[in-house]
């Protein structure tokens, strides 16, 4: 037999493949190299995580104990993809429309967004899992115990160790923390998880096929002599409970859509649509193969094994007792790939659920006040949070396993689970189906549901001999017979099993469906409701907010605070270009408001994004128009609202259009007198001067330094007025197209040492200048003697106008896409915000002449200049100080130059 040392070691190593397996694939995601992660057998592998040490391990001792009732675990899951399939790709679609995150995420985004119904999903969840967890560290701490067995007796019926499942559940913490919190935006896909989880799942089904094969053929004697065996086993008695069988089917295909884990990867990580159509005849074959040699191995292990053997373990101890070492390895890492899948993405999914849902609305209220809008960034906590809560799962699993004592089969352990998951079936599916559903019916059905569940399952299963839950169970509480758990309200003579499920279903539907007509849906509600039954007609969010109330700038702190500044910061440049707007800052239109809604909601949550922009925002508001539109009225009506609300957007934009065109109107015809007065001033102070001293000159009665002096006067004025003639002929010659360009290849940091050269004889006084060398070195094809010009307008404009004590200038260079982005950030208080708009424009200059050395075309040059070589410049809204970003392709083309 294997050493218990050897099968650490093995399982390090297959740890050790499955952390490189994940690093491959995260980094061809970050790569952009993701073709192969999206495919969709990859996907239809990654819903293996249904199959855990349950299917592993225990449905060979389902079948052994309880015949051919172990089929149900698999006909559930088979029915939703085969006749269910129109229900899963509603689910997907909702997903990817409503950046959904989690399972307690779609029920709150659904019933108006409210986080209080999603911590009650959250608590159902976890709980719910918690004894599918403690049946993992189970299966592997009793795999463990096997190997360590001395003799037959022990290999037959090992005892597990707690200690072993702590260090199972810390090792699986650490793996998750690892490649399952890599990402912020849960929609970012864990690819490296699920890549992982594809490659645990063929290593499951394998080894399952392995043994299987070894027990028909090489130890059976064939498929002859196996199916004798069936035939004169109680195994294959076909004793069917029609209430138990059908309850088990109607949990176990309630599982595969509420389990947790199961949303996770069904709906959030699922990347095509498409990949539903696989999946819905590749999954149920997968299960089908998982399913194929339980029988013959129970009935083999039941043969052969000693009498009161463990049936859980006979996919282990069959090999291991006819010497068949390698195999045995084989089947335990099969075994604990099942087990540490379903910890992996369970982990993941319910800590975004905890974090989004309970820690990050708690920590967000105490920071700063609880004001969305104050500067800071939180994704460092948010990380923390979800982290912090992965550990929190792992370890409520491995308490419960510790405090139940591992009594139970692994089978009705996870049918704990099942049971308690499908408490979320009714909110769920009335949610997408029935516009009627409101939250108060949700909240009503799945707290109730909930708690019978606990009470007469869930308690039970804790009921470890003397016991005050022993007692209860026995005797019910306080001695009342009437209340006992097992026979609630003196219903007797079921399966706990159906007994529970039949209470806790039919009060929970029951409760959901009349306090749902009995209450009436708020805006918001109907709102959702309609996009939630309709998803396949709509395909936007409705408008449900009131535009303008909120301030961009406010929202581009708060945005981020959550999504990082240059993620933020190109949403919100990406709304202002689609608004026909340069910068940063977009009209808060209820369309921007709704778009940055769906955008948070990938990294915290529907509810919780909905409540940050509203507190911005003063509040949601629904129009007329809406709410006719979720009562779905009359279609003459719905037309006529539909064009009104067009029209009124159409005068809404022109007149927003019209105000912004008056407004720098007014400030170019401003700026035009203030040229036009500083033009002439600026010709007429040179050309007095060449006047006055050439009559002097003219006198002739002067001495030959004076004559010197005044020379020189005149040729620096001169000169003055030359400088000056040449900017305006040089902005003439650009507008006009009639520039020659003379391309050229240099290495960007020697083009910003010439720029900084070039300006250090015009400075007064010290300027600080923080560049990164590294991120300069680019070759540049271009006209780089223009693009110098520009760097030096840009860094001379911040000596003349920077004002602060020390000036500092910060030279950052990134990239967007093909193009290369210089920004030039000073740490000065900025150009004034009324001014931002036509500092571009040929006439502009700030308000103090008194600092400026010429005519205000500097810019107005760079601009044209910027857009002759493919490029632009524009001015960075939200920075401290004044800041301005030169972009450009990293290498334009001869035929563009």
């Amino acid at each position: 037999m294997l050493s218990l040392n050897l099968l650490v070691v093995i399982s390090l190593a297959y740890v050790v493949f499955l952390f490189a397996v994940a690093f491959v694939a995260e980094r061809r995601a970050s790569q952009g190299k993701i073709g192969w992660l999206r495919a969709p057998m990859i996907y239809t592998l990654s819903l293996s995580v249904y199959c855990t040490a349950w299917t592993f391990y225990g449905a060979v001792g389902y079948a052994a104990r309880s015949g051919l009732e172990f089929v149900t675990i698999y006909l559930g899951p088979t029915l939703v993809f085969v006749g269910w399939w129109w229900l899963l790709r509603k689910l997907v679609r909702i997903g990817r429309a409503q950046r959904i995150t989690s399972i307690a995420d779609l029920i709150s985004s659904r019933y108006g967004k409210s986080n209080g119904l999603a911590v009650i999903v959250t608590v159902v969840a976890v709980i719910a899992s918690a004894p599918y967890i403690a049946l993992q560290l189970q299966s592997v701490s009793l795999s463990l115990a096997v190997f360590g067995a001395e003799d037959m007796a022990d290999l037959a019926n090992p005892v597990d160790g707690v200690t072993d499942g702590l260090w199972v559940a810390i090792g699986l913490a650490i793996f998750t923390v690892l490649f399952g919190t890599r990402n912020l935006d849960v929609n970012e896909r864990h690819h490296g998880v699920v890549m992982a989880i594809a490659v645990e799942a063929i290593v499951k089904l394998v080894a399952l096929l392995a043994v299987g094969v070894f027990v028909v053929w090489g130890i059976g004697g064939g498929v002859a002599d196996v199916l004798a065996r069936i035939d004169a086993s109680p195994v294959s008695a076909w004793e069917v409970q029609g209430g138990r069988w059908v309850g088990l089917i109607f949990v176990s295909a309630a599982a595969v859509i509420c389990l947790p884990r199961m949303f996770q990867v069904l709906v959030v990580e699922n990347a095509d649509e498409s990949h539903l159509s696989t999946a819905s005849w590749a999954f149920p074959a997968y299960l089908m193969l998982m399913s194929l040699f339980v029988i013959p191995i129970a009935v083999v292990g039941l043969d052969i094994m000693p009498e009161g053997a463990n049936p859980d373990l006979f996919v282990l101890t069959l090999p291991l007792s006819q010497d068949q070492n390698t195999l045995a390895a084989l089947a335990f890492l099969g075994g604990f790939s099942s087990a540490t899948s379903m910890v992996i993405v369970a982990a993941i999914a319910l800590s975004t659920m905890v974090s989004n849902h309970l820690i990050m609305p708690v920590w967000l209220s105490f920071q700063d006040g609880g004001k969305a809008s104050v500067s800071g960034d939180v994704r460092r906590a948010m990380l923390l949070s979800r982290r912090v809560s992965i550990a929190a799962v792992l370890g409520l699993g491995f308490a419960y396993y510790a405090v139940s004592e591992s009594g139970e089969a692994l089978a009705a352990i996870g049918l704990i689970s099942f049971v308690g998951a499908a408490q979320i079936l009714p909110a769920l599916l009335g949610g997408i189906f029935w516009r009627g559903a409101t939250r108060r019916g949700a909240v009503a059905g799945l707290v109730a549901g909930f708690a019978l569940w606990g009470y007469t399952l869930y308690l039970p299963s804790l009921a470890v001999p003397q016991s005050l839950f022993a007692d209860i169970v026995a005797h019910g509480p306080l001695g009342i017979g009437f209340l006992k758990p097992h026979a609630l309200f003196g219903l007797t003579g079921l399966d706990p099993l159906v007994h529970t499920l039949l209470w806790s279903m039919v009060v929970n539907g029951g409760l959901f469906l009349g306090v749902s007509l009995l209450s009436f849906p708020s805006p918001m509600e109907r709102l959702q409701g309609a996009q939630f039954v309709n998803v396949f007609e709509h395909s936007s969010t409705p408008r449900s907010w009131a535009g303008g109330r909120a301030e961009a700038e406010d929202l581009l702190i708060m945005a981020q605070r959550i999504l990082g500044p240059q993620h933020a910061q190109s949403v919100f440049v990406r709304a202002a270009a689609e608004q026909g707007k340069t910068g940063y800052l977009p009209d808060t239109t209820p369309e921007f408001l709704v778009d940055l809604e769906r955008e948070l909601a990938g990294s915290v949550g529907a509810a919780t994004a909905h409540a940050m922009i509203a507190q911005i925002n003063g509040g949601a508001a629904v129009s007329v128009r809406e709410l006719m539109a979720v009562a779905d009225e009359t279609a003459q009506m719905m037309e006529y609202s539909s064009q009104l609300e067009a029209k009124s957007r159409e005068l809404e934009a022109t007149a927003s259009k019209l105000r912004e065109a008056n407004e720098k109107l007014t400030e170019l015809s401003i700026q035009k007198d203030a040229f036009l007065s500083q033009i002439s001033h600026e010709l007429r102070t040179p050309m007095t001067s060449i006047r006055s001293f050439s009559e002097i000159l003219m006198e002739g009665t002067l001495e030959s330094g004076a004559q010197t002096r005044y020379s020189t006067i005149i040729h620096d004025e001169s000169l003055r007025l030359t400088r000056l003639l040449d900017d305006l002929l040089d902005l003439s010659v650009l507008e006009n197209g009639q520039v020659v360009l003379n391309p050229q290849e240099e290495v960007l940091a020697d083009l910003l040492d010439r720029a900084l050269s070039a300006t250090a004889a015009g400075r007064n006084r010290p300027l600080k200048v923080l560049r990164d060398p590294e991120r300069e070195d680019h070759l540049i094809h271009t006209d780089t003697d223009r693009l110098v010009q520009v760097f030096i307008n840009i860094i001379a404009n911040t000596i003349k106008y920077c004002d602060a004590d020390e000036p500092e200038l910060t030279i950052r260079v990134g990239t967007t896409g093909a193009a290369l982005a210089l920004d030039f950030i000073d740490n000065g208080s900025g150009i004034p915000a009324r001014s931002q708009s036509v500092i571009f424009e040929k006439f502009a200059r700030l308000d103090d002449q008194s600092k400026a050395g010429g005519a205000g075309l500097g810019l107005a040059i760079c601009r044209e200049v910027m857009v002759k070589l493919g490029g632009s410049i524009s001015y960075l809204r939200g920075q401290k100080g004044a800041a301005f970003r030169v972009t450009f392709p990293m290498r334009i083309s001869r035929a563009v130059a």
